[in-house]
């Protein structure tokens, strides 16, 4: 998806809200144009957004500070010696996978106007060395960064893998029990599967998982598995930096989406 179709996506999932008020027309001769208007917008969402909470019925919770920027943590799961799940075709780590997905939904969060924060920005893990119980310890400093940046959203990055080969498509976890992990959940999930369906690839639905990342802070928190290493199809895509993009814009997208109430 190109930079400019994204943001006139997420203006009209404003406008729709009643958000941001600009024409729904959009005319090619006019991309620029429009392009820059709904940046500029975008960067002054968490503004617009903190002053329309009882209008749209967006949950209070969401906002840590209404006066500041948005802050959401993304984690960038696996890392080191840790590696995750390989692909079956090319190899590729799971771990150097989610940090590249990550630089880019950082990338483009930024743009929006969000705060931002990483548990791994690099391909290290978290462990201070290797020795026995280094996973142990490199979860417990992902949870110490979380509760440090207490960030009103968190957004956790893997890869899946299964068995069979025609498993494909993302799907998105959330804690058992928490409304707004669940509504969180829902809009990311809806956003990814119609990027995937554009592929031919039938729907997933967001489910509840019993995983340590969701567990770190009582705002919502998500993990998001985008894609299948077990399968060649997903595989080639996920390496592709043009779907890694998009798979960053749409669940840039899910965020507007959940925060503007889209799912309520």
């Amino acid at each position: 998806m190109k930079a400019d179709v994204f943001y006139k996506r997420v203006g009209q999932v404003c406008v729709e809200r009643g958000i941001f008020r600009f024409s729904r027309a959009y005319d090619k001769g006019m991309k620029k144009s429009i392009f820059a208007m709904v940046l500029a917008v975008a960067m002054g969402f968490i503004t617009a957004v903190a002053l329309c909470v009882r209008a749209l019925n967006v949950p209070q919770a969401v906002f840590s500070d209404a006066d500041s920027k948005m802050k959401i943590v993304i984690d960038a799961g696996h890392g080191g010696i840790d590696g995750g799940v390989m692909g079956k075709t090319t190899g590729i780590k799971e771990s150097d996978l989610n940090l590249e997905i990550t630089m880019r939904l950082k990338e483009v969060l930024i743009e929006m106007g969000f705060e931002v924060a990483l548990t791994r920005k690099t391909e290290a893990g978290l462990y201070d060395t290797a020795a026995k119980g280094f996973k142990k310890r490199d979860m417990q400093k992902r949870k110490e960064i979380i509760q440090e940046e207490d960030p009103s959203l968190v957004i956790s990055v893997h890869q899946n893998l299964f068995p069979s080969k025609s498993s494909r498509g993302a799907q998105v976890f959330y804690r058992k029990n928490s409304e707004n992990g669940e509504k969180f959940a829902k809009a990311l999930q809806a956003q990814l599967n119609e990027l995937y369906g554009e592929e031919g690839v039938k729907a997933r639905n967001a489910a509840t998982g019993n995983y340590f990342m969701l567990e770190c802070t009582e705002n919502p928190s998500v993990i998001v598995e985008c894609g299948f290493l077990s399968s060649p199809a997903d595989e080639a895509l996920l390496v592709s930096p043009a779907w890694q993009r998009k798979l960053a814009e749409r669940i840039a997208a899910g965020v507007v989406a959940y925060l503007a109430g889209e799912l309520s």
